[in-house]
């Protein structure tokens, strides 16, 4: 197709060796007229050796809002439901910078809800280092004499779920950054000062920053909590939605991109796929059962990858005369399937998109030396950070011989029954 036409480019391939296996979609544009986003499909996926060493086995929440909002009492909150992970929480206010001697004399002219009052390079310092899975000393600061204790600290160990709380935690990006999620704490501005007992510094100070500093930043949440820990529905889908992504690959967490279907689907079909993996994995299986078997994994595969095209939304009469209000999924859809494993996808494909064109795509291997072995899912999410990758499964790692394990052999020749 032209390069300035709306398309969607399918590489569809299983997983035969050492080889990626995906279905990839290029030159898509979302209804929102987003950048150019593409898609692979894969049975199964394949890690290089050293993928385990990429694991970040937690989720980064920011919680931030103006002081006396109640961002520690959602904090709890979110700490006692996920009470079965391991959450640590880690308080801006542990940050504060020490006074100088002219500071600690003039100190009630002191503003320390100021960016410049905290240390943020220290606190992004801690926060990575927990992300790479490094334990970090916390200082612990001293709010009567306004100044680090100079010989205690406390140790953070990294979690499952770190929650960094503070009324400035969203306003350097490089922080942002850091964070899987970011909750905004939003109470009544009379709320707050009624929980300020000196109401001189509230107006003085706490106001002022608020709106400067705090307000501002409220613009990067990607979820705000109206009435704060009285909200028990938010903070409830708030946990549910950490459990969910704890539940995910360590892939998927590192790759926003890549998506397992078993880990977005209930229990009953989780165990469905995992046991058509056993099957079509098990040496001895019929090519029969093979063949039946793979092509459900399949079809479940392209269904889920279709899930993430582009659509608008259509009113359609039915025949009752009622109008019902659907969607009309992107048209000009083509895939392109690589020889030969990615032909066992294309039933599937005319099965879920009538009159779907089919191309083909030849890879040479070169060899299966080190520099040459396929590097899967890190090489392909890195180099292609717009590419969707929908997968059944993702296997372990390569071996010696530079072969996916557990693996499945050579997934063309056990499909088409040209293996030994």
């Amino acid at each position: 197709m032209p390069e300035e036409t709306t398309s969607i480019d399918y590489v569809m391939e299983a997983a035969s060796g050492a080889h990626f296996s995906g279905l990839r979609l290029d030159g898509l544009l979302s209804a929102s007229s987003s950048p150019r986003s593409s898609s692979a499909l894969t049975p199964s996926s394949g890690l290089t050796a050293d993928s385990t060493a990429l694991k970040q086995p937690f989720v980064i929440v920011g919680v931030s809002g103006g002081t006396a909002s109640g961002k520690t009492t959602v904090c709890d909150m979110i700490i006692q439901q996920l009470h079965d992970h391991r959450v640590v929480l880690v308080n801006q206010d542990s940050f504060y910078r020490g006074l100088t001697p002219e500071e600690s004399e003039r100190v009630h002219e002191y503003n320390f809800d100021h960016p410049d009052a905290f240390d943020t390079e220290q606190l992004l310092e801690c926060v990575e280092e927990l992300k790479s899975g490094h334990p970090v000393h916390v200082p612990i600061y001293d709010f009567k004499k306004h100044r680090r204790c100079s010989e205690s600290f406390r140790q953070v160990n990294a979690s499952d779920v770190i929650i960094l709380e503070g009324i400035l935690v969203f306003h350097d990006q490089r922080v942002r950054n850091l964070m899987n999620m970011k909750i905004f704490v939003d109470t009544d501005a009379d709320v707050r000062l009624a929980r300020r007992i000196r109401r001189d510094t509230y107006a003085k100070f706490v106001k002022p920053a608020f709106d400067d500093f705090v307000l501002p930043s409220k613009k990067y949440a990607d979820v705000i909590i109206p009435r704060g820990g009285d909200n028990h529905v938010a903070i409830d889908l708030i946990v549910q939605h950490i459990r969910t992504k704890l539940g995910q690959h360590d892939l998927c967490k590192i790759y926003p991109n890549v998506y397992v279907i078993q880990s977005t689907f209930q229990r009953e079909p989780m165990l469905q796929i995992r046991g058509m993996h056993t099957l079509i994995r098990d040496q001895d299986i019929s090519k029969h059962d093979f063949v039946f078997y793979s092509d459900r994994l399949i079809r479940l595969v392209v269904e889920h990858g279709l899930g993430h095209l582009p659509f608008t939304e259509k009113q359609v009469v039915t025949p009752t005369g009622s109008v019902y209000t659907g969607v009309d999924f992107c048209k000009k859809l083509c895939g392109v399937s690589i020889v030969r494993s990615g032909e066992s996808m294309e039933n599937a494909m005319r099965a879920c998109c009538k009159g779907i064109k089919i191309g083909k795509i030849l890879i040479h291997r070169d060899g299966d030396n080190g520099k040459q072995a396929p590097e899967g899912i890190h090489c392909v999410s890195k180099r292609f950070p717009s590419l969707k990758i929908v997968t059944s499964e993702i296997d372990v790692a390569l071996n010696e011989e530079f072969r996916v394990i557990p693996g499945m052999g050579e997934f063309g020749d056990r499909y088409f029954g040209t293996d030994d």
